[in-house]
């Protein structure tokens, strides 16, 4: 009888530890399957949702992204929480953190941002193509916005001006973000980094914000040469404390639009554009470029010196000659139109 007994104990053990296994290896299947890496050898993938993605384009965006079992529990997941009814849209991340993480940030809107760097680009028409690549709104839509005398009102500029209001960096923006949205983003950041320290700056200069963003745009297409950036924002502030036009090759450039002309003629400086500071006093309406913030703080911090004239070197090395009389310019600009005639450029 206490055979038996202990026989039935040992079976009873048995069992026990069977379906012990069982459910510790069902356990951790279910785990694999919830917590597993879903993104394919486990590299970190994005998928971008839009506004006419159903349950079957979703699933069609995330198979080339996503293991086998990982799609197959996604789409578990998707039955249960009822996805196809609340889809979101946005860029959203397929990582190692397993198909039930994907599926709830997909589910609850818990988007991945985007970088975007805003960088020196000279018209409105790139900047928004630049900034469209990365983002849901098309290039138009953004156009459009800063196009719009009564939008850019809101802001505190004119379509002539506003691209004063971007200031280059790099910034985590969400991927579904509207075009308006992102301006007001951009507004932020403006005000952001024009803190006291610098108004004080431009105030003690004689500049508002805007006209240091102006007179640093024509300094960044002056020179790319960081060093040089003060001496050339001090030439142009004595021009304008003495009433003298610019004269500023960039800004007929700009005028002009011939952005890669090497030199400037008799033809361009008789455009009648207010962009043309060889026809204009005083600074143009805007920027001529989204300034670098070198070329903007070389104008807050410019250098004080007495010169009047500049122009690029014979050397081609990208710096120039200064001068403090129109005689002595005269000779520097000499030499650089032999210097230019020399290599034969037109």
């Amino acid at each position: 009888m206490a055979s038996r007994k202990k026989s039935r104990k040992k079976q009873t053990g048995k069992f026990s530890t069977v379906a012990l296994v069982l459910v510790a290896t069902a356990g951790m299947a279910l785990c694999y399957l919830l917590f597993g890496s879903m993104a394919r050898q486990g590299k970190r993938q994005y998928i971008y949702i839009d506004d006419d993605d159903n349950m079957d384009s979703v699933c069609t965006k995330l198979a080339p992204l996503s293991t086998a079992y990982g799609m197959a529990t996604f789409k578990m997941l998707a039955g249960i929480g009822s996805y196809a009814s609340n889809i979101k849209t946005g860029r959203y991340e397929v990582g190692s953190s397993g198909a039930l993480m994907t599926f709830r940030r997909m589910r609850n809107g818990m988007q991945a941002p985007v970088s975007i760097t805003i960088g020196s680009v000279r018209t409105t028409d790139k900047l928004a193509h630049m900034v469209s690549r990365k983002l849901m709104f098309s290039s138009d839509e953004l156009l459009r916005l800063l196009r719009d005398k009564d939008v850019c009102g809101k802001y505190g500029y004119t379509p002539d001006n506003v691209i004063a209001m971007f200031i280059p960096n790099t910034y985590d923006i969400y991927w579904n973000s509207s075009a308006s949205s992102f301006l007001d983003r951009m507004q932020r950041e403006s005000k952001r980094f024009w803190t006291a320290e610098r108004r004080e700056k431009a105030s003690t200069a004689g500049l508002s914000p805007l006209q240091v963003m102006t007179l640093a745009s024509i300094v960044a297409e002056e020179t790319a040469n960081e060093e040089e950036m003060p001496s050339v924002a001090g030439m142009y502030i004595n021009r304008l404390e003495k009433g003298m036009l610019l004269q500023a090759d960039p800004t007929v450039k700009f005028a002009t639009r011939q952005f890669e002309a090497r030199r400037i003629y008799n033809s361009m400086l008789r455009v009648d554009n207010p962009y043309n500071t060889y026809r204009y006093k005083g600074l143009p309406p805007g920027p001529i470029r989204i300034p670098t913030v070198a070329a903007i703080d070389a104008v807050l911090n410019y250098r004080h010196h007495d010169y009047l004239y500049m122009c690029a070197k014979e050397d081609f090395s990208g710096t120039h000659n200064f001068a403090s009389t129109y005689e002595e310019h005269k000779k520097n600009a000499a030499r650089y139109a032999k210097a230019l005639n020399e290599r034969g450029i037109k």
